[in-house]
């Protein structure tokens, strides 16, 4: 690349460049990027039946198409040629249009541009039922229209092209959800060239897991895919002021090839394809990469983003010559990351840390569960985080601890790869300060004192799980968050209402760890206002007979909770908890050796004629079975899908 500097390991500057941003050792491996076409590369494209390719406009401007749908459709003709015979909407696909804007039917134009033989252009070819990938850069010799579909003018045509191959490069990403594709005959018809994006290109834009984008550091291009589970593009503005989308950067294969262009020429083209119905929402415009803080203050628990800032669009429906239906999802795919204005069950935005937590004790409450005390003191800068509510959650940031680094794939654990660390827990202590003191902006002091009580699964209740207490462990709080609609609020009776059966009641169902919503709540949900009178509580909750100590040591901690409880127990019951379950009906719980029923859940002793709200936490299959049960009632869920 005689314009841009190169080093010695074949890495361009912006590569460089982002290699130290992102800590890789670029000094310790070569570029693998080939400079020549191999046969074997020839050969994986020509078995592939997609490939997207990107050229720049007149104007400079990248934009990305995707073409093929059926094998062959790109294949080797020479040594170092690529030969491409694909339909494509000439009219409307903005790479179509750049390569042959100018040709007329059946006519081969050859390219040049700025003084250079062949038009810039680049490709990733990809097989979406192996994951199979091979990406090229080089210039298009010679181009033109074929045979149109559907008569003289007709925007469908095959394109036909001749690639020289300057580069190549053959891998297998990890983020993509296997569909199985076949040929399809457009129709097209463009529907938009303004912004803001209409409805219909917002929406393509939401439930899209795979994209394809092309940038260029003005030597070469480069395109390459971009998957994660759907809506994994977040639209961040869409006004007449500025139409703005972004993206997070998983982790892969840390060439940073797209990225290494954007340093150097932050100009992108993106193309979103609708497998289903064929439609494409073309875009193109200004690219910034956004690492660390940056990242995290428009994208929650993400460390690396791309945002694009859109100078230009096009949705066109019915305009690609393929269709697919889904096929295996990948299993390294991430959890869904929102923008911090999109804050959905009261989940952290800022990744900048509020408070400090140390660990101060760890109380073994089954085989698989514990209870922690941490001792908080505030961030050393900033305003002192607020006292949190009881039912509300702590964000905590375990990334120091558990991070151990960049890893391609791994098949043990194939979540990992993208794992912040960062885990969110229901407080289970009330905060020190009565429950009506009046401010709800009371700040936490060096000392005050917070509890979760968790369940052993995944890295981090692991790494809990086996830390020496006695060793010093500090952890960052990200804040504190829960949405008010899964406050339990119920009503209290009077006496006289105990015996009329008046009243409003919560009933609250717990699956195993689910309790602990229940259990900062407590002293509010179970204090009587007067003598004689009895909240208008109830709690049914089902457990493991081996967890059974977690229950034992709930209603030995919380007066009047076990008089207000019904428990199922599920499992074969040893002695000894056989002795736990006598202790814990002493206290004066109902306890069943059995499965939970739905008579268990809707038809309520002695609650005959009051109105019920329900407040479901437990396992998704079990808030499955709640939610049919209790069809039609009114109910809400406790999410943990923080």
């Amino acid at each position: 690349m005689p314009g841009v500097a190169v080093s010695e390991n074949g890495w361009h500057t912006g590569e460089v460049a982002m290699h130290k941003a992102l800590r890789v050792p670029t000094s310790s491996y070569r570029n693998p990027t080939q400079l020549n076409f191999p046969l074997s590369h020839g050969l994986r494209i020509a078995e592939n039946r997609l490939a997207a390719f990107g050229t720049l406009d007149d104007e400079g401007r990248p934009w990305t198409t995707v073409w093929g749908g059926e094998s062959e459709f790109a294949r080797p003709v020479a040594e170092g040629l690529l030969g491409v015979q694909s339909l494509a909407d000439v009219r409307d696909d903005p790479v179509a249009q750049a390569i042959v804007g100018s040709a007329k039917d059946d006519e081969l134009v050859r390219l040049d541009a700025n003084g250079a033989r062949g038009k810039m252009v680049s490709g990733v070819s990809i097989d979406l039922e192996t994951r199979d990938r091979v990406k090229l850069a080089g210039r298009v010799l010679v181009a033109g229209v074929g045979k149109r579909r559907g008569g003289e003018g007709s925007p469908v045509a095959e394109m036909r092209m001749v690639v020289v191959v300057q580069e190549s490069l053959g891998n297998c990403p990890k983020y993509i959800n296997k569909k199985v594709v076949r040929k399809h005959i457009p129709s097209p018809q463009l529907v938009s060239t303004d912004l803001p994006l209409p409805t219909e290109a917002t929406d393509l834009i939401a439930k899209s897991d795979l994209l394809f984008l092309s940038s260029t550091n003005g030597d070469t291009m480069d395109s390459n895919n971009r998957g994660g589970p759907p809506g994994f593009v977040r639209v961040a503005s869409n006004t007449t002021d500025g139409v703005v989308l972004v993206y997070p950067e998983y982790s892969g294969n840390r060439l940073y090839q797209t990225l290494g262009n954007l340093y150097l020429n932050p100009r992108i083209g993106i193309v979103f394809p609708d497998f289903e119905m064929s439609d494409a929402l073309f875009l193109t415009g200004q690219a910034e990469i956004l690492i660390g803080p940056k990242a995290a203050a428009l994208l929650s628990h993400t460390k690396l983003a791309i945002k694009v800032t859109v100078t230009a669009a096009r949705f066109v429906k019915d305009c690609l010559p393929f269709r697919a239906r889904m096929g295996e999802p990948s299993p390294y795919t991430p959890p869904l990351r929102f923008l911090v204005d999109e804050e959905r069950d009261g989940l952290v935005a800022s990744q900048s840390p509020v408070a400090t937590a140390s660990l101060l004790t760890r109380d073994t409450l089954g085989p698989s569960i514990h209870r922690y005390v941490f001792r908080l003191s505030p961030a050393d800068s900033g305003k002192p985080p607020t006292m949190w509510k009881p039912g509300q959650h702590v964000t905590l940031d375990f990334s120091e601890e558990l991070d151990a680094g960049y890893s391609h794939m791994r098949d043990d654990d194939p979540q990992s790869l993208n794992d912040d660390y960062v885990r969110t827990f229901t407080i289970s202590n009330p905060p020190p300060i009565p429950a009506n003191a009046g401010s709800d902006e009371i700040p936490i002091k060096n000392g005050t004192e917070l509890e979760i009580t968790v369940k052993r699964h995944g890295p981090v209740t692991a790494f809990l799980s086996r830390h020496n207490p006695r060793v010093p462990l500090k952890i960052p709080v990200l804040g504190f968050g829960g949405e008010e609609s899964y406050r339990i609020r119920p009503s209290r009776h009077t006496s006289s209402d105990n015996r009329t059966g008046k009243g409003d009641y919560v009933v609250f169902v717990a699956g195993g760890i689910g309790i602990t919503p229940v259990l900062a709540q407590a002293p509010g949900l179970l204090e009587p206002v007067d003598e004689g009178a009895e909240a208008n509580f109830r709690l049914i909750w089902t457990l493991r007979a081996q967890d059974l100590p977690l229950a034992l040591d709930v209603f030995e901690r919380i007066q009047r909770l076990a008089r207000l409880s019904t428990l199922f127990v599920t499992g074969r019951a040893r002695q000894e908890e056989r002795n736990t379950i006598a202790n814990i009906e002493r206290l004066g719980a109902q306890v069943f050796a059995r499965r939970l029923k739905k008579e268990d859940v809707v038809k309520l002793g002695g609650l005959e004629g009051t109105k019920i709200r329900y407040h479901l936490c437990a396992s998704q299959e079990l808030l499955s079975v709640l939610g049919s049960w209790l069809n039609g009632k009114d109910y809400v869920t406790e999410s943990f899908a923080y």
